[in-house]
């Protein structure tokens, strides 16, 4: 019935990392409903998820160890441009994001620090940025077993190379 058990750590998609605390019965309409009752890392709340729409809403393990350095790796890629106008890039972020794929929100990352380089970002991107950095950061600090300023530098190092390669190839386009 439960793919999770008390005690393991999960992802959350846009909420970050959480330990599974407990996992409950409830009637509901006549009908038992079992949930997982997860603490967010992040808040230190308390969110309800029930076990039989957990990989609806992106419940999932997260990553393992050695994703990390691919997900590293990957941050230091260069990448595709993203949509120009701001609205279509929103939309198509949100949408990632709420996957809850941890390396669809490092492309967000990626994407979203170069663009913060080029120009201000509007108001929801500047949150989305900040979102997507902290699920980035925080999965792969809990994973690695490391610090978050340790992770932080580590990431901050692959995306200026990331930002670098990308410059490069849009100087070279236009050359």
């Amino acid at each position: 019935m439960s793919f999770f058990k008390v005690g393991e750590k999960v992802v959350y998609p846009n909420h970050g990392v959480a330990t599974i605390e407990d996992i409950t019965a409830r009637h509901i309409e006549g009908i038992e409903n079992y949930f997982y009752h997860l603490r967010l890392s992040a808040t230190n709340s308390v969110v309800m998820v029930p076990i039989n729409n957990a990989k609806q809403v992106g419940l999932r393990e997260p990553i393992a160890m050695n994703d990390c350095d691919n997900l590293l790796k990957m941050l230091g890629d260069n990448f595709s441009e993203p949509p120009s106008d701001w609205k279509d890039r929103f939309k198509d972020f949100s949408d990632k994001m709420r996957t809850g794929d941890i390396f669809s929100v490092a492309e967000i990352l990626k994407n979203l620090t170069y663009l913060s380089k080029a120009k201000p970002l509007s108001f929801r991107e500047k949150r989305m940025l900040e979102r997507a950095r902290f699920l980035v950061v925080s999965e792969l600090a809990i994973v690695s077993m490391s610090s978050e300023k340790e992770v932080n530098e580590k990431v901050d190092l692959s995306l200026n190379k990331a930002c670098v390669k990308h410059e490069r190839k849009h100087m070279h386009a236009h050359a």
